[in-house]
């Protein structure tokens, strides 16, 4: 605290012109402080920019320089609602508007004529098959060609149909389309035998596939789902599309769909069903409800 004096009190403490001093000290007190601190704190930026710097150089442009600690690929399907819950009737088209506007919102990408470009696409084939290597991250390969794919692959689900063009709500058939979450250079593997897949979900186990499946979440609901067609490159995910090579290296990928058909739901219920894809190197986890898989809320309401 300032000490108090009688002659000028506060205003010669700030400014003493007899003595030249500001707040106590003279000019030279003050210079020699502001030098001290400008270097010092000059100094801490200097340490601080280099070991930026330095951090920066062992990072890569391409890929995340740790991943063993990334969680295998989620699965998320649109269209996304609170809660993961979609409740509609097939006659009150605001009921189901949301959700068709997502999914035409969503397909927008995959229209046949914006992947026409021979320098940004290709054609990968409509059978499952393998991995499509297109070099190793590091290289001077530059920007990778993306495998086309098309949205009729996903049939009534596509809304490319003039008959369909509200993708089954408005007759109580809904559609929804699912993807794997992009992982850089993330290879997921087949299943390595049937010995991890529920009996029921075996059939759709086929070479350069990764398979999904779905089911009635509660036991109460067991015989109300109906059949659940599967739409898309062997209905699952294909093996050629992967790896994702990046924001940079790839920014014209399209990830592979597949559309889920539910053409029988139970009316007037609450259904309850979850999907899983199933991998080598899938897991999943109780923390995380869209890790490998996920479940979503289906009430079809109304006659």
């Amino acid at each position: 605290m300032p000490p108090k004096t009688d002659d000028g009190g506060w205003k010669k403490f700030l400014w003493n012109s007899e003595k030249g001093e500001l707040l106590g000290r003279t000019g030279g007190s003050w210079f020699k402080i502001i030098v001290f601190y400008v270097i010092f704190y000059g100094c801490l930026a200097g340490i601080f920019i280099g070991t930026i710097q330095a951090m920066l150089l062992t990072l890569s442009n391409y890929k995340p320089t740790w991943q063993d600690r990334v969680a295998p690929p989620g699965l998320t399907h649109t269209p996304r609602s609170d809660k993961s819950e979609m409740s509609f009737n097939p006659r009150d088209v605001e009921t189901y508007l949301p959700y068709t506007k997502a999914l035409r919102d969503f397909l927008a990408k995959y229209d046949d004529d914006k992947q026409l470009d021979q320098m940004k696409f290709e054609d990968c084939g409509d059978e499952p098959m393998g991995y499509k290597n297109r070099g190793d991250l590091e290289s001077d390969t530059g920007v990778r060609r993306a495998c086309r794919f098309s949205r009729s692959l996903l049939g009534p689900c596509s809304g490319l149909d003039e008959k369909d063009k509200e993708f089954g709500f408005d007759k109580g058939q809904p559609c929804i389309v699912v993807k794997l979450n992009r992982i850089v250079n993330f290879r997921p593997r087949t299943p390595i035998s049937n010995e991890t897949i529920p009996e029921e979900a075996q059939p759709k186990v086929q070479p350069n596939l990764i398979p999904i499946y779905c089911t009635n979440k509660r036991e109460e609901d067991a015989g109300k789902i109906g059949e659940i067609k599967y739409y898309g490159i062997g209905g699952g995910f294909p093996l050629q599309y992967y790896p994702y090579y990046g924001k940079l290296l790839h920014p014209h990928y399209l990830q592979p769909l597949v559309a889920l058909h539910f053409t029988n739901l139970t009316r007037n219920e609450e259904l309850r069903i979850e999907c899983k894809v199933y991998g080598d190197n899938i897991s999943y986890s109780d923390k995380d409800r869209y890790q490998g898989r996920f479940d979503i809320k289906i009430s079809v309401n109304g006659l």
